[in-house]
């Protein structure tokens, strides 16, 4: 186990790295060079799901994009008439979303900084709605779970989008692409364990299961076939991934934290 600032210090370079690629390479040689990239065309089904959620929830409220990225969430918490604070471990992915704020007009509505996930500056329950997308897999959730719930107002409330660990076919893939993440992250994708860590911080954990037929549709992605297979396999997965053991099998999956536990401060 790499210790934790070396742990972080990877996370932070790997996603500069990144961010610089993507300013100064072409669009098809990013593809081909980050070509995990690819698969997100099928992620339609979830996606939706996000939408539908965020506007039920983030309108007139505080909320925190926790690892913000390129930021394009924070736009979308902003437009959706959301307080919003974002926070990223990667300076480079931070100076970005900042520019994405400006140019989309919200700079009155979102506060970015870089800041260490597991161990923020703000006060306890500042937040009403924190959301997280692709994100627990690159932290210690250990120390995560009890950061975000520190972090909630009584009452509120963590999305949370996250890769499943239990398929083999793509775990084996993860094994096979090591250069398109870190050491850490492709030890930790997230299992049902994980999520038991955080009833010590939530009592209601809400998780549904996304994407494991409409993943076959990546390679009609751009032709005119791909949103009718698209369609059709998004509706076998709707149903395939009620079962219990097919459902562990998806590729990811939303995760809702609510009712966080009564605690003064998770700090020690």
């Amino acid at each position: 186990m790499m210790g934790v600032e070396a742990r972080k210090l990877e996370e932070q370079d790997f996603h500069d790295r990144r961010e610089r690629d993507r300013r100064a390479l072409s669009d098809d040689d990013f593809r081909r060079k980050y070509s995990n990239k690819k698969w997100y065309a099928t992620t339609t089904a979830s996606a939706a799901f996000i939408e539908r959620w965020l506007q039920a929830h983030v309108p007139g409220r505080t909320v925190l994009d926790y690892c913000c990225g390129l930021g394009g969430t924070s736009v979308r918490l902003a437009a959706l008439g959301a307080t919003v604070y974002g926070i990223d471990i990667s300076p480079q992915s931070v100076g970005t979303a900042q520019e994405r704020v400006r140019e989309a007009g919200f700079g009155d509505r979102v506060t970015l900084a870089v800041m260490d996930a597991e161990q923020t500056s703000f006060p306890d329950g500042m937040f009403d709605v924190i959301v997280c997308f692709g994100i627990l897999h690159h932290l210690d959730v250990s120390k995560a779970f009890p950061e975000l719930r520190r972090l909630l107002k009584p009452g509120g409330v963590v999305i949370a989008g996250e890769a499943l660990g239990y398929n083999p076919l793509i775990a084996a893939y993860r094994r096979l692409t090591p250069h398109l993440r870190t050491a850490w992250e492709r030890e930790h994708i997230l299992r049902h364990r994980d999520l038991a860590l955080a009833r010590r911080w939530f009592g209601s954990i809400d998780v549904k299961y996304f994407h494991l037929f409409s993943i076959a549709a990546t390679p009609l992605r751009g032709r005119r076939l791909f949103t009718p297979v698209l369609r059709a396999l998004n509706w076998i997965d709707s149903w395939m991934l009620r079962v219990p053991g097919v459902r562990l099998l998806a590729w990811q999956m939303i995760i809702v934290l609510g009712q966080p536990r009564p605690v003064t401060s998770t700090r020690t």
